[in-house]
């Protein structure tokens, strides 16, 4: 039996007439369409219907379709566990959508899928297949994406493009991200993130700032952001103060943050 024939013999078992049924949620020449096999409903309408009738989405989709969805569901699940990526591509390809019940974790796995795959893409300098899977991330249903995985697609964007990118403005993460980078050496990546921030008076904001100039031998400028959060993380600056002030041949300062760490 089609989904429109099941749902008009639900609605009649129900008793309910088709003006009934649609309230003001529909229109009752939608629902004549649908119920004549002429239109398909959007999930979003197929959910309030199936709400109305007191029968369960899968009702309407058809059972093996919805087992079907679980099992593909419940083996990208397993995958993503596993880090099998691969797996986990496999098993999504047998999803069959729309399912009201599971195609918010489908549009989860997803995104995670192919942000992974771009970072890889990355590592391994093929930064224009990259930009395609993030903007094939970028397309997925607007109320299926997720702020903290668009962040990282734009970050991923940010590493893989050519042309500037607007990075989030949220300054936690990307300051979290600056500080990782900073301790893995990777200074470029670090300062990338650091100018997206918009709060530049943050404490680790200038500390990581300062990092990154007195790494490039930019020492007075260093010495600035330094200056700036001394009392606040002296046992970091002193010596890090010491060190801009003999390189630029400032001994006497040189010497006075030397006493400062005894």
């Amino acid at each position: 039996m089609e989904l429109g024939q099941k749902l008009r013999q639900a609605r009649l078992e129900a008793g309910l007439s088709q003006r009934q049924l649609c309230e003001n949620a529909i229109t009752r020449n939608m629902l004549s369409q649908i119920e004549n096999g002429s239109a398909r409903p959007s999930m979003e309408t197929l959910t309030y219907l199936a709400g109305k009738l007191g029968r369960p989405i899968g009702y309407f989709l058809g059972e093996a379709a919805a087992s079907a969805n679980g099992e593909a569901i419940s083996q990208a699940r397993e995958a993503y566990g596993k880090r099998n990526f691969a797996a986990l591509e496999d098993a999504l390809e047998h999803y069959c959508g729309p399912d009201a019940l599971l195609d918010g974790e489908y549009y989860l796995l997803k995104q995670l899928l192919l942000l992974e795959k771009a970072k890889n893409a990355i590592e391994s300098s093929r930064s224009a297949h990259a930009c395609q899977l993030l903007k094939e991330a970028e397309a997925l249903p607007d109320c299926y994406r997720i702020p903290e995985l668009e962040q990282r697609r734009m970050l991923l964007l940010a590493r893989a493009s050519r042309e500037p990118v607007a990075l989030p403005a949220d300054d936690f993460p990307n300051l979290v991200r600056a500080e990782q980078a900073w301790k893995t050496g990777k200074l470029q990546r670090c300062l990338t993130f650091l100018e997206a921030c918009e709060n530049q008076e943050d404490e680790l904001w200038q500390f990581l700032r300062g990092e990154v100039a007195f790494w490039q031998g930019d020492y007075e400028k260093a010495t600035m952001y330094y200056s700036q959060i001394e009392s606040l993380r002296p046992r970091e600056c002193y010596p890090r103060l010491e060190q801009c002030y003999r390189a630029m041949e400032n001994y006497k300062k040189a010497y006075e943050y030397a006493c400062k760490q005894r």
